[in-house]
């Protein structure tokens, strides 16, 4: 017991002052000795000394610099990206710049986890309301969520060929289909800003409305009027079910516009 009391005495009289050992940072930050060395071979954090008995040694700015591979690992940076990351720490300005940039990426976490949240409790609520196992449509709904689309709830209306059917339209293309789902959800928001100014369905703006949203109808569907009537049809079951507005203006608009056009969206076919 003396021998090992001694060989301790020993060490710590071989630390500089200022100085600790990769143990003792690795305590005082809750990880191991073996991550101490994981950075220091990564490039990340390599020790500012040694001892005369070979010991890593390890300084207060290096504990300010494994706080900040530490914060940035735990906001789901990859090593490379913390290592692309690392600033010098030798002044004020660049220790503010640092936090600075650390509640940057804090703000934009909390933005992402706020939006997996909203997304969480969206799934939730659908799969309540549908009162059964179905994971496909549970996937749809997912995918749908991740790219904001905000008629998600819709899908469970859909039936599987029909969500099959449109999935396929977009596969390998999620730019093109978050794109789509922009326009979608824009469309949907000016139906509700003409509704609420009053416009009148038959009007000039009105069906100059109606054509945009059926050309985004038609270029969402491929023009396949078997899934347009089955679209047409999940519309009339949302009504049923007395799901928001029982006849919103873009439903109003397209009555019209198809009235003009002597255009049957269920056949698909012109009946003059």
């Amino acid at each position: 017991m003396a021998k090992n009391t001694e060989k301790n005495k020993d060490k710590h009289r071989a630390i500089p002052e200022g100085y600790m050992t990769v143990g003792e940072i690795a305590k005082r930050m809750g990880i191991t000795v073996r991550t101490m060395h994981h950075y220091d071979k990564a490039g990340l954090l390599s020790p500012s000394g040694e001892s005369e008995s070979g010991y890593r040694l390890y300084t207060d700015k290096d504990l300010v610099k494994l706080n900040q591979i530490l914060s940035m690992k735990h906001l789901g940076f990859s090593l490379d990206e913390i290592k692309n990351r690392l600033m010098p720490l030798d002044t004020p300005d660049e220790v503010a710049k640092l936090l600075a940039e650390h509640a940057a990426a804090i703000r934009n976490k909390l933005e992402t986890l706020a939006v997996s949240l909203n997304a969480v409790e969206a799934l939730r609520a659908e799969v309540v309301q549908m009162q059964k196992v179905d994971f496909k449509k549970y996937a749809y709904i997912i995918a749908n969520l991740q790219m904001n689309n905000e008629n998600y709830w819709l899908i469970k209306h859909m039936d599987n060929d029909t969500l099959d059917y449109l999935g396929s339209r977009f596969t390998g293309k999620k730019d093109k289909a978050a794109a789509k789902i922009k326009e979608m959800n824009r469309l949907n928001k000016e139906g509700a800003r003409l509704q609420a100014e009053g416009v009148a369905p038959d009007s000039e703006r009105g069906q100059a409305f109606a054509k945009e949203y059926w050309n985004m109808v038609l270029e969402l569907t491929g023009g396949d009027t078997s899934i347009i009537a089955k679209l047409v049809e999940s519309a009339d079951s949302i009504e049923r079910e007395n799901i928001g507005n029982m006849r919103d203006f873009a439903h109003e608009a397209l009555d019209v516009y198809f009235t003009n056009l002597g255009y049957d969206p269920y056949k698909g076919a012109n009946n003059d």
